[in-house]
C-alpha cells in the first residue's frame, strides 16, 4: 500500500489501537483480540520491552487487512529501525523535524503530536499526514472543533481521553480518526488474561463508531 493508501485506511478504520504493555508475550492474545473485535490498525509503542522485535513479529504474523504502526517514535534512527522491522505508519508524542523529514524520505505516513494550533499548522507544513492532538483529555472535544473552523484542511487525531462510548463525538468534532489506549486495552484485563474483555471493548468502540451524532 502506498503512503496516501495507508492513510486513507486509518481515516476509513477511525480507530488506532494504541498498544503498551510490560511483557511481549502478551501481544498475541491480546492482536488477536482485538482483530476479532474488528480492529484493524494498531500502534505499538517504543515504550514496550523489545519493541523493534516486536514490530518484526507483529508484521509477519499480522492479517493483510491489518495497519501496524510504531509509536512514541522521537528519533529519525527509531524511524528507520521501525519501518525496516515491518511498521507501515509512525507516531510520535511530538512535533520533532527529523522525525518527519526521515518518514518523509522513507514515504510511509507520519502522525506527530502537537498541542496547540500554531504546532499542529507546524506539522502539517512540515510534512505530517495526521496530526496525532495529545494529550486531548486536557483540551476537549470543542479544541477540535476550533482548530478546524479556521483551518479546515487539517487532519486531527486527538488521543488521550478517548473512550469506547465518546469516540464518535470525537468524530463528529472534526477529528478523522482517534488513538484509543488504555480505554481499549484495559491494563487489569491484559494482566489476568482476559482477552475476551478486550474484545467486547473492541466491539463496543467500533458500535459507537458506527453512528457518528449530528
Amino acid at each position: 500500500m502506498t503512503r496516501k493508501e495507508i492513510t486513507e485506511r486509518v481515516e476509513k478504520e477511525k480507530a488506532v489501537a494504541v498498544l503498551r504493555f510490560e511483557d511481549k508475550r502478551q501481544f498475541e492474545p491480546l492482536y488477536e483480540a482485538l482483530y476479532e473485535g474488528g480492529i484493524k490498525v494498531l500502534e505499538i509503542t517504543m515504550t514496550v520491552p523489545g519493541a523493534i522485535e516486536l514490530i518484526k513479529k507483529a508484521a509477519k504474523i499480522a492479517s493483510d487487512d491489518v495497519i501496524l504502526g510504531v509509536g512514541s517514535v522521537i528519533t529519525a534512527e527509531d524511524v528507520r529501525k521501525t519501518v525496516d522491522a515491518g511498521a507501515r505508519f509512525i507516531v510520535s508524542p511530538i512535533v520533532k523535524d527529523e522525525v518527519i523529514n526521515e518518514t518523509n524520505k522513507l514515504d510511509v505516513p507520519v502522525m506527530p503530536g502537537a498541542f496547540t494550533p500554531t504546532e499542529i499548522q507546524h506539522a502539517w507544513d512540515s510534512g505530517a499526514d495526521i496530526i496525532k492532538v495529545f494529550p486531548a483529555d486536557i483540551v476537549g472535544m470543542p479544541f477540535i472543533k476550533a482548530v478546524k473552523a479556521p483551518l479546515p484542511h487539517l487532519k486531527l487525531m486527538p488521543t488521550g481521553g478517548v473512550s469506547l462510548t465518546n469516540a464518535n463525538e470525537w468524530i463528529a468534532a472534526g477529528a478523522c480518526a482517534v488513538g484509543v489506549g488504555s480505554a481499549l486495552t484495559d491494563k487489569k484485563a491484559i494482566a489476568a488474561g482476559n482477552f475476551d474483555q478486550i474484545r467486547k471493548n473492541a466491539e463496543l468502540l467500533l458500535e459507537n463508531l458506527a453512528t457518528v451524532p449530528d
